[in-house]
């Protein structure tokens, strides 16, 4: 079996997404209070149930707790089991945080309200004669995506696919992957029709409504007067360069943006939100040179602060834009972090890599010391440890304050071998 799943995307935010959270803290609190009480009860009592809610059946008394339209509302904090909690909660979290922090709480809080009613109203003309409740915050979800749509058409989102036997990543935008997953959607409800668990037609009804929505918000300018209020309460910290270059972006005047931060990046080469902007307007320009550029050195600074999680958030971006040759230096300390983390397989993985790239940088050496002790002392494999330590005694590089460390290495993995040591005399009997 293949699970396609997305993982991030590159668009940074500038507030915290605290109704995003307030929405997950709150749908998670619902289920674990779901667990508590009888199942069947629960979903008639709080579900949404088509035939109900067209006036076509009327539930037993002990169930007529809610009149049917705030059952469309209470509906959409409750989840059919972990699986489906955890997958919503997953698409809330990437589509929800940037929609907030670029719409604001207000315009947030109703879309979402809205835009979930809306899935479900949908869903119940798509089978109105259904008594089965329906419960999920996947319309409000779908709602969210198609709002993500018409907002960032060509935000970068990455996806990996996970079976038993292999894993693989890659990017995409926007304008590629939701449409086809909405298409999906469309082809699964017209082959299901409302016999599926999933509610398939509540995320076409959500999607296309959202669409429709973040359209509306676009052009009325509520977005830009919740924007200009974003920006009033956080400009007192904002660098005048760092406002202009995101105001270029924005318009998509990619050039403009990049003379701007490259020119601030001069006075202040440790500005990480410079670089945090820049390596958005190269990837999305399709410098993917000056992109790898800008990565390696977002990655440097972020080990400087000690903020490894983030390093390592730029190393994978940056290996999967296709980069194979970050500094030596930065490129070591990566696979130091690796190996504290006690990530072993992949810091002797990343020390071979960056001895074989950097074969005349004295780093070589010290990566080359490093994937030998870790094949020798932590992963049990002396075959490896020795070709490593071989490798540093032969290298180019000046290497005679390694020396002593290079032949005791060499000999202790021979001995792991069951080898004889070189110079040494046969025992007499």
């Amino acid at each position: 079996m293949i699970f396609a799943v997305p993982i991030s995307d590159d668009n940074p935010t500038v507030s915290a997404p605290i109704l995003t959270f307030a929405l997950i803290g709150t749908c998670i609190g619902a289920f674990l209070w779901q667990l508590g009480h009888d199942e069947r009860v629960t979903l008639y009592t709080y579900g949404m149930v088509p035939a109900e809610l067209f006036g076509l059946w009327h539930p037993p008394r002990s169930y007529q707790v809610l009149p049917p339209g705030a059952k469309v509302l209470t509906s959409m904090f409750l989840h059919g089991g972990w699986f489906h909690l955890i997958g919503n909660m997953w698409f809330l979290w990437l589509a929800g945080f940037i929609l907030e922090d670029n719409w604001g709480r207000l315009i947030y809080s109703i879309f979402y309200l809205v835009a979930g009613a809306a899935a479900l109203q949908f869903y119940a003309w798509c089978a109105p004669g259904s008594y089965v409740p329906l419960v999920g915050a996947s319309g409000a979800v779908a709602a969210l995506m198609g709002g993500f749509l018409v907002r960032f058409p060509r935000m970068k989102i990455e996806m990996g696919f996970y079976s038993l036997i292999f894993r693989y990543r890659f990017k995409a935008p926007a304008y590629a992957l939701l449409p086809f997953w909405l298409a999906m959607e469309f082809l699964y409800g017209s082959v299901s029709g409302t016999s599926s668990p999933v509610a398939h037609w509540a995320h076409v009804g959500g999607f296309l409504f959202g669409m429709a929505a973040a359209y509306g918000i676009m052009r009325s300018g509520l977005e830009q007067k919740a924007s200009d209020a974003i920006e009033s309460k956080i400009g007192w910290s904002a660098d005048p360069d760092i406002v202009r270059a995101s105001e270029a972006l924005e318009k998509s005047n990619f050039d403009e943006a990049a003379a701007i931060l490259r020119d601030h990046l001069k006075q202040k080469p440790s500005s990480v939100d410079a670089l945090e902007i820049l390596q958005q307007v190269e990837w999305r320009r399709g410098d993917v040179r000056a992109y790898l550029e800008v990565m390696a050195q977002l990655c440097q600074l972020h080990l400087r602060a000690q903020d490894t999680g983030a390093a390592w958030s730029d190393f994978e971006a940056y290996r999967n834009a296709g980069g194979d040759k970050l500094p030596a230096g930065v490129w070591l300390d990566i696979a130091r972090m690796l190996e504290t983390q006690q990530n072993f397989d992949r810091a002797a993985a990343e020390y071979e890599q960056l001895a074989q790239v950097h074969t005349k940088e004295k780093q070589s050496i010290v990566a080359l010391l490093g994937a030998g002790r870790l094949y020798l002392k932590r992963l049990n494999r002396p075959e490896d440890a020795l070709r490593n330590y071989k490798a540093a005694a032969a290298s180019q590089v000046p290497h005679l304050d390694w020396e002593r460390n290079i032949q005791a290495g060499i000999k202790e993995a021979e001995r792991a071998l069951g080898k004889v040591p070189a110079g040494a005399s046969p025992t007499r009997l």
